[in-house]
């Protein structure tokens, strides 16, 4: 496992680039999901400076036990929803289609969920195992339009990583 993280700068490709074999360290021989979330979140956090970075998990309801909702797992910045119904928000939406969720301007998303005031950007990626999403992966940030197809492929490729452990 490793111990530190190497922050670097360049392109955003080259970053993640950097980042992943650094992502499998702290994942590798780690079969906790809850350790490996928060060791994920806490490296894409200090790498980019995102404003928030965190998993939602798929858990009963906490009202109605034949429901499930997300609910606020491991993350990076300040405090977040603590649950968030299927469908709702950027989040639910990415959880409902089983589909990475990229917005600009998180002003213009119907139905977004305000967490925080200062998030302007978001991207969503699903965690799929077995045919489901198991939970989400939401960043944030505090520019606008700051996530793109690169992010997408990238963070896609750190999801994949969790998934095999």
């Amino acid at each position: 496992m490793a111990e530190d993280l190497t922050i670097i700068q360049g392109s955003k490709a080259e970053i993640y680039q950097s980042l992943i074999p650094q992502i499998k360290g702290l994942l590798d021989g780690e079969p906790d999901l809850v350790a490996n979330l928060a060791n994920v979140s806490a490296a894409l956090k200090e790498q980019f400076g995102w404003l928030w970075v965190g998993f939602y998990l798929v858990k009963p309801d906490s009202k109605n036990s034949a429901e499930t909702e997300l609910v606020l797992g491991p993350f990076q910045g300040p405090v977040a929803c603590t649950r968030i119904k299927k469908g709702r928000g950027v989040c639910g939406a990415a959880w409902q289609n089983s589909a990475t969720l990229i917005v600009a301007d998180v002003e213009k998303f119907p139905g977004h969920i305000a967490c925080s005031s200062l998030s302007k950007s978001e991207i969503v990626v699903p965690l799929i195992k077995n045919g489901e999403v198991i939970g989400v992966l939401d960043v944030d940030s505090a520019e606008l339009d700051q996530f793109d197809e690169t992010d997408k492929q990238y963070l896609e490729e750190i999801i994949s990583q969790i998934l095999l452990q």
